[in-house]
């Protein structure tokens, strides 16, 4: 009967009608009772059914009465409750008082943000005291190989570290060396070896990103046989960093691997400073991978940019990109947790979405028709993705690993491929399972 409603017996049948009851309390106003657009639209499958105007027919529950909008005792003018001889079972009561937003509570809220502030910057105090080294105050000189624009701007970080720290760039131009003692300016291309200089016991920090073309080796790797000791104490740097923003001493945080921890931890304290944070992994094959793999993924955002494919594809294809270098990375030993951290998916975002960085440019220049030789030609910094590339697709099929979008990069750096074309080839893959 009209205005009358009975508890269904099942626990299920109760969720549905504390819903329907919701639905039936909310306040609606029809000021045109032959309005033909429905007031919900649901599936003819759901367990609620379709409500419709005007007369909310309805074909479940079946034990749930809602009068007709068209009722005399409903004017259509006036607003729609819910009105049956059962009370409103308390749960929307409390769902009023959980809305509640009174001072007491806001005061509340704001007491339990500055509590839980309050304990983190406890903890903070406490595990700086704890992991302080005297591994700075021991440093009395630090040399920096190689003039590239990063290695010149972390020469001056640390050197700015402490007023008696004597900091070297072992540079091979002479031109270049000059041009920093007099003009405080560096526009030369990164130092590749210089063997003779380096004490067996020293440890190396790198700041390379990148893969040797032919063996396919990363940097912890080269380096050492170049430096004839498989011993060669050494570390990765890596992270989202521009080196004009850290020059500019703006806030920035980095990742140091090594597979010695406590050389990590030196070099973590060597380097970390107000404006620098520094965490610490042994994960070297991870940061090292993803430092190399996120500049070819750079070219290719830049062709979309360049293209005007839109944010959509944009997004679409970084996120392509990143499940790509996990795949790889992962099949090489590396952590999926790397690749998601700072020198993975921070470095990643850094280089893809910003134009201060090279590789980027090179895709987006690529991207609006440009010809690869006039735009290396004309770039006075090395944009590190291009010559990457080819090694990069090798590793993935050493691997046994599908990489799509950063296959097609490498067809069009080989010029064996327009954008166009790449755009076309990659939407029309296999519509596949997310993994």
């Amino acid at each position: 009967m009209d205005g009358e409603f009975h508890f269904p017996p099942d626990p299920l049948d109760i969720t549905r009608y504390l819903l329907a009851v919701f639905l039936c309390d909310t306040q609606l106003s029809y000021n045109n009772p032959s309005m033909e657009t429905p007031f919900m639209d649901l599936p003819s499958n759901n367990p609620f059914s379709t409500l419709n105007h005007p007369s909310f027919s309805h074909t479940y529950p079946s034990r749930l009465t809602i009068p007709s909008l068209s009722s005399p005792n409903y004017p259509t003018t006036s607003p729609l409750r819910f009105c049956a001889n059962t009370t409103p079972p308390p749960i929307l009561q409390d769902t009023d008082a959980l809305l509640d937003s009174g001072p007491e509570r806001t005061q509340n809220r704001r007491r339990v943000v500055r509590i839980a502030w309050e304990k983190l910057v406890r903890w903070s105090r406490s595990l700086r005291f704890k992991a302080k080294t005297d591994v700075l105050e021991r440093t009395n000189k630090v040399a920096v190989l190689g003039g590239g624009s990063f290695g010149t701007a972390m020469a001056a970080h640390i050197a700015g570290r402490k007023p008696q720290l004597e900091v070297n760039m072992l540079l091979r131009d002479p031109q270049v060396c000059q041009s920093i003692n007099d003009g405080h300016y560096n526009s030369s291309s990164f130092l590749e070896s210089i063997a003779h200089h380096v004490d067996p016991h020293l440890p190396f920090i790198s700041l390379s990103k990148g893969l040797e073309l032919n063996s396919l080796r990363m940097m912890s790797q080269i380096i050492p046989q170049a430096l004839s000791n498989p011993r060669q104490p050494f570390v990765a740097l890596s992270g989202p960093s521009f080196a004009s923003e850290l020059m500019n001493k703006l806030p920035t945080a980095m990742v140091v691997a090594s597979k010695d921890k406590k050389l990590a931890n030196a070099a973590q304290q060597l380097l970390a400073s107000s404006y620098l944070r520094i965490s610490t992994s042994s994960d070297v094959t991870g940061v090292e991978i993803a430092g190399a793999l996120k500049n070819v993924l750079a070219i290719a955002a830049g062709i979309v940019e360049g293209m005007n494919l839109g944010n959509n594809s944009m997004a679409a294809l970084v996120a392509q990109g990143c499940s790509e270098i996990r795949w790889l990375a992962t099949k090489m030993g590396a952590k999926p947790t790397t690749i998601t951290g700072l020198s993975g998916t921070g470095d990643i975002m850094l280089t893809c979405f910003v134009n201060l960085s090279r590789n980027r440019t090179v895709g987006v220049r690529l991207g609006s028709g440009e010809n690869l030789d006039d735009i290396l030609s004309s770039m006075n910094q090395v944009a590190e993705g291009v010559s990457t590339a080819g090694a990069v697709i090798a590793l993935a099929q050493k691997y046994k690993v599908k990489m799509p979008v950063l296959t097609a990069v490498a067809r069009i750096i080989d010029n064996e491929l327009t954008p166009q074309k790449a755009v076309l080839e990659l939407m029309g893959l296999p519509q596949v399972e997310e993994v």
